[in-house]
């Protein structure tokens, strides 16, 4: 991952926990949420997403458990595995929410300029 970090420039979504970028060399997203960084094929990271979204954040309020207070969030290639408090999947959340967005707001910027273009 480290002949990416040099392409930080290409910063899709930034927040006080971290950020993410398109790796042009590797056609990947690197995202780097509280000192993790890691990388992610787009249609492994649209799973990434849908998993940290489908967190039910209120029964993770409601149960007074200690087992509720943090859950095991981990990717199916194993490029995250961390267990998160209530607010760090908040955060993430935020961080993959925002890079889905701006990827989507690229591509439909993308299909509408090639369309006047052509």
């Amino acid at each position: 991952m480290s002949e990416c970090n040099q392409l930080k420039n290409n910063v899709l979504f930034e927040t006080v926990n971290g950020y993410s970028y398109q790796c042009d060399l590797s056609n990947s997203i690197v995202i780097n949420f509280v000192g993790t960084s890691s990388k992610y094929k787009v249609q492994d990271f649209l799973i990434f997403q849908r998993k940290v979204n489908s967190v039910m954040i209120l029964d993770m309020l409601y149960d007074l458990s200690d087992q509720s207070d943090a859950q095991l969030i981990e990717t199916t290639k194993r490029n995250f595995s961390r267990n998160l408090t209530i607010c760090e999947i908040v955060q993430l959340r935020e961080l993959l929410n925002g890079t889905k967005f701006t990827l989507s707001l690229h591509s439909l910027l993308h299909s509408v300029l090639t369309t006047e273009l052509a």
